[in-house]
């Protein structure tokens, strides 16, 4: 395992240098400067300002020491928010994506899970119709519809949650955002689960083991269930990254100071310095996450091995 681990992450590395290259280049190739925003400055002053930050320098020559300060763990300053570093602007806004995508994927996995095994053991039945019609709506709808529809009816009309605002994590303003984020991954998982197990459930040994008198709910959840979650797990990996950096249409609605939203607006804005840092960040928890769920399908399915 220990040699598996290493080989990813050897290969990682020319992945993130990959990711930061084509970054680096794509940012410097869009229309317009940090610096296009702000009030009309004179020439000799843009130039200075351009030149406390490096970006006077040939282009070649600003890639080579970002990726010197890159290697060191220095992202540097934000062009737009100049008081403050990337790193500080990520430690400061991450932990907001990361509770609201955390409980996201913690709820969506629970009742997908549940609804996928139920679709399954009633399969061509109106269980499984009603589940598969939930999933498909939940795919179909986007969350620039859901997150209105709820604020309307609990906010607005019932009065029960608050519609929108972070409040230092208070958990009545996480519920409704967490339900918006979590719906789309529930109706995936739930066809992921249902297709799975639907498979299992025809395999040889489930049947070997039905014919062993074994009862239903042991087959199910020692037999089935292990090998039916192995699509699940692949899935889960990228799924997981993209929800705890956050979803800028659900941040934006409700208000929340996540990753997702100060992404778009850093985009925007040209701040390539924080873009960068966000790319990289991103990158890095999606190869963390996908290694990680290697490993989970290795441990789920003993035919893997990992060499």
């Amino acid at each position: 395992m220990l040699r598996f681990i290493g080989r990813r992450l050897l290969v990682a590395i020319p992945t993130l240098f990959l990711v930061v290259t084509v970054a680096f280049f794509m940012m410097r190739a869009a229309p317009g400067s940090p610096f296009d925003l702000d009030r009309k400055l004179s020439p000799e002053i843009e130039q200075n300002v351009k030149a406390k930050y490096g970006l006077d320098k040939p282009l070649h020559e600003q890639y080579v020491n970002y990726l010197a300060d890159a290697v060191r763990g220095d992202f540097g300053p934000s062009l737009k928010y100049r008081d403050k570093t990337v790193l500080q602007i990520l430690k400061e806004n991450y932990p907001v994506s990361l509770r609201i995508g955390g409980y996201a994927i913690i709820l969506a996995s629970i009742i997908g899970v549940a609804l996928g095994v139920l679709a399954a053991l009633r399969q061509n039945r109106p269980a499984d119709y009603g589940v598969m019609t939930v999933a498909i709506l939940g795919v179909c709808i986007p969350t620039f519809v859901t997150a209105p529809v709820l604020i309307l009816f609990f906010a607005s009309k019932l009065q029960l949650l608050p519609n929108g605002g972070w409040n230092n994590g208070a958990i009545q303003n996480l519920i409704l955002p967490v339900i918006v984020l979590a719906l789309p991954q529930i109706a995936i998982i739930s066809r992921l689960t249902r297709a799975g197990m639907v498979e299992v459930l025809h395999s040889n040994y489930v049947r070997t083991a039905r014919a062993k008198g074994l009862p239903e709910h042991r087959i199910v959840t020692k037999h089935a269930l292990r090998a039916a979650l192995l699509p699940l797990v692949s899935y889960l990996g990228p799924a997981c990254a993209g929800l705890l950096t956050g979803s800028l249409v659900v941040e934006q609605i409700f208000n929340l100071p996540g990753l997702g939203k100060f992404f778009v607006i850093s985009a925007m804005q040209r701040d390539y310095t924080v873009v960068m840092g966000m790319v990289i960040f991103y990158a890095a928890l999606i190869l963390v996450l996908n290694l990680i769920a290697d490993l989970l399908y290795a441990a789920l399915d003993p035919r893997v091995k990992l060499a």
